[in-house]
């Protein structure tokens, strides 16, 4: 049994509004579903590295 978006929260201590708790939701089920598709793929070939440069939007 999974543990809904809401109830995440609160074990944490954090309440939410209804409103928001609407839109977390969704965000929820479409990472879920993200990662669904990723069963199968090997690690290695998923696994990427992201590096910020302030100002090196240049750097090609």
């Amino acid at each position: 049994m999974s543990l809904s978006v809401k109830q995440l929260l609160e074990n944490k201590g954090i309440q939410a509004k209804p409103e928001h708790l609407e839109i977390l939701e969704s965000r929820w089920k479409g990472m879920q579903e993200l990662r669904g598709t990723l069963k199968g793929v090997k690690i290695e070939d998923a696994d990427i590295g992201l590096r910020n440069i302030p100002g090196g939007d240049h750097i090609g």
